[in-house]
């Protein structure tokens, strides 16, 4: 009889530990499942609050198709609506890295499997996990990235995050209908608090079955598998300690030390987080001293204010925060300046009052001019802001006058403004 030569097994080699199995993997997986479903869809709310159906300006994505279908007109109201849909996102994708990082341990072994295909149907198994594997890698890579290093992706990680995360989810959602019922036969074979009760002397392999996960030759337990998910969940608590701060403000903001932003942003009533200062944006005295003017344009009319005759115009209070893609965030700082709507009717007297395209002194750069929702103008709390809690605006806060809306981006918030074209959604002709 011809014998067959044996394949190589990658759990005879380094991988051999006995914590591996179909439950360990599955609790990991379970974790995930209700994880990401949450960090996708405040994704997609971050992607909508930009408005991108409303001007090429504000679309990063210009080729979505299809995958803009959900997309609606963003509200206002609840004015911190995007500080806390991007606070969790941010958060939630930071602090779920230690359980990726170790569901991704638990199955690494199969991974390098040989023949790395057997079957056609074994062929889409394994396309099926390079999208799952790459998708997730990718995503959390780009994020972490973007959060760390501002503007490492300037007008390309928009569309780089979006698109990956459609490749990801559905490789994900594929991969969770296929092994649901193994997952769940899993968990209900082994249970969890007793798991957890075990210690490493007595810790044993799972029995092996046709998922591929327990390893042929197991090696002596070094730690149990309650300390398995002991590290991971320590491990999400301390990335959760020094991330969540950001979001939430005060005193805990200088715990964020995996969020650079803002840490220190210094003392005084400008003395909050931002990230473009005037020097980034090139911002110099030109284009903010005497010479400033703002550019009124709506209905066929054009009006031109010094910033003297801004300040004689009807002044309003708005308490409003600031968020930004990053997670960071601020509490309601006290804004004072002009309403946008009443901007509108110096040029716009009659009917519905429309949206706006803002236009930035910035001479370059992604954000410096965007389009607003007529929600947005139409808003009382909506401001062309002069000064911020009792105070004149300082230059990197974007003196001598910036946008404030409630529930929009930071980057929305358009600094060093010089020209509001009502009725417009780009560039003016």
């Amino acid at each position: 009889m011809k014998v067959r030569p044996r394949l190589p097994d990658p759990f005879r080699g380094p991988w051999r530990s006995p914590l591996r199995g179909p439950w360990l993997t599955s609790v990991f997986g379970t974790v995930l499942l209700v994880g990401i479903p949450l960090l996708f869809v405040t994704g997609l709310l971050s992607y909508a609050a930009y408005n991108p159906n409303l001007s090429p300006l504000n679309d990063k994505t210009p080729d979505k198709g299809l995958l803009g279908f959900y997309l609606f007109d963003w509200p206002t109201d609840p004015s911190w609506l995007y500080r806390l849909t991007q606070g969790v996102h941010v958060t939630l994708g930071i602090v779920l890295v230690p359980v990726l990082l170790a569901k991704l341990w638990s199955v690494v072994p199969k991974l390098f499997v040989v023949p790395p295909l057997r079957s056609l149907g074994h062929a889409l198994d394994r396309l099926s996990l390079l999208l799952l594997v790459g998708g997730v890698l990718f995503e959390f890579a780009t994020g972490v990235l973007n959060i760390q290093l501002d503007y490492l992706f300037p007008g390309s990680f928009y569309p780089l995050h979006f698109y990956g995360a459609w490749v990801f989810i559905g490789a994900f959602v594929a991969h969770a209908a296929l092994r649901m019922p193994r997952v769940v036969r899993a968990l209900r074979g082994r249970g969890f608090r007793a798991e957890l009760r075990i210690p490493a002397s007595r810790t044993r392999p799972e029995p092996a079955d046709d998922s591929g996960l327990v390893a042929a030759d197991p090696a002596e337990p070094t730690m149990s598998r309650r300390g398995a998910l002991g590290m991971a969940g320590l491990g999400s608590l301390a990335l959760f300690v020094v991330t969540a701060g950001q979001s939430i403000g005060g005193p805990l903001r200088r715990t964020a030390l995996l969020a650079p932003h803002g840490r220190d942003p210094g003392s005084g009533p400008n003395g909050f987080p931002i990230n473009k200062t005037a020097a980034l944006a090139r911002i110099t005295e030109r284009e903010t001293g005497d010479a400033w003017r703002l550019v009124l344009r709506g209905g066929g009319r054009q009006r031109t204010l010094t910033l003297a005759e801004v300040r004689q115009l009807p002044q309003h209070r708005s308490a409003l925060p600031i968020a930004c893609v990053e997670g960071w965030s601020t509490p309601d700082q006290q804004w004072e300046g002009v309403r946008l709507a009443d901007l509108a009717r110096l040029v716009v007297p009659r009917g519905e009052l429309p949206g706006v395209f803002v236009e930035s002194a910035q001479p370059r750069g992604s954000f410096r001019a965007v389009t607003l929702r007529d929600n947005q103008v139409r808003d009382p709390r909506s401001l062309l802001a002069l000064r911020v809690n009792g105070a004149q605006l300082s230059l990197d806060h974007g003196y001598p006058a910036r946008i404030i809306v409630p529930a929009a981006p930071g980057v929305m918030n358009t600094k060093w403004v010089r020209q509001l074209n009502f009725g417009e959604t780009t560039w003016p002709a």
